[in-house]
């Protein structure tokens, strides 16, 4: 990762597609296809731009981070933090087990279409069946709700699913309005995300070598400054529509690449 322009673009496709419900794995596979990005050092990188995302998500939740700590010594068990500690319980377990069998076989340009696709699909059909429900706050969860979310977010370690898109229309297929659904799944995504990238950089820490460290930090920072917009940005979006305009980008996008690998247009290899 010695171009700078490539750097760039790369932290900002992350920033921009880390908390929309489009997958961002599944686009930086694309990109990294597309721009013939391999080997363990682009992978590394890839995973350490995610720590940007992760503390612009946590910048903006701040108040509810600090009020959910603060909370801690009193209602332990009955507090937030064991409801999102619950909800990451199952996505822990399953990447667990799941982990290295994904990171072979399935980062695939391919594989990330047909469940662009798929999730596209079910996301215009969540939101024609969603009803309008009274808003209330992600503190105001329950156990069960939160856990059920954890399960759909579990389905995420496959590649062009998306963590967001998972736990967001998990959100509202047990009745979450769209604003709570989205604000919880940025909170889950502090833990889910956080052991992802330090599970994936425990196994090769001699990539984070001198010599990369400016490619890593620039990532970082641009990967930190639009996932921070990003989010600003999509909660004002979901206070006044659906989420079917990122279900119909899923679907041309899927398509396109399926159309273009069929017809031999771009040779899309895996990463």
């Amino acid at each position: 990762m010695d171009n700078t322009l490539t750097v760039i673009l790369i932290g900002i496709l992350e920033g921009l597609t880390e908390f929309l419900p489009i997958s961002s794995t599944g686009h930086l596979i694309i990109a990294s296809s597309l721009l013939s990005l391999n080997g363990a050092e682009v992978k590394a990188f890839l995973v350490v731009i995610q720590l940007g995302a992760i503390l612009a998500v946590c910048w903006h939740q701040r108040i509810t981070l600090c009020n959910t700590l603060k909370e801690l010594p009193t209602k332990r068990w009955n507090s937030f933090a064991a409801k999102i500690a619950a909800a990451f319980i199952p996505t822990a377990c399953i990447g667990l087990i799941f982990h290295d069998v994904v990171k072979t076989y399935l980062f695939s340009p391919i594989t990330v279409s047909c469940a662009l696709i798929l999730g596209g699909i079910i996301i215009i059909f969540v939101e024609n069946k969603n009803k309008f429900y009274k808003e209330m706050q992600p503190e105001d969860m329950t156990f069960s709700q939160a856990i059920k979310i954890g399960l759909f977010q579990s389905l995420a370690i496959f590649p062009g699913v998306s963590r967001s898109g998972a736990t967001i229309i998990g959100g509202l297929s047990i009745g979450l309005p769209r604003k709570t659904a989205t604000l919880f799944s940025f909170l889950l995504a502090i833990p889910t995300m956080f052991a992802a990238t330090v599970f994936d950089l425990a196994k090769t820490p001699e990539l984070l070598t001198n010599s990369s460290l400016p490619a890593l930090s620039l990532g970082f920072c641009v990967a930190f400054i639009t996932a921070l917009l990003t989010v600003k940005v999509l909660i004002n979006f979901v206070s006044k529509h659906s989420f079917k305009p990122f279900g119909y980008y899923r679907i041309i996008f899927g398509l396109i690449i399926l159309i273009t690998w069929q017809s031999g247009l771009i040779e899309w290899q895996s990463v």
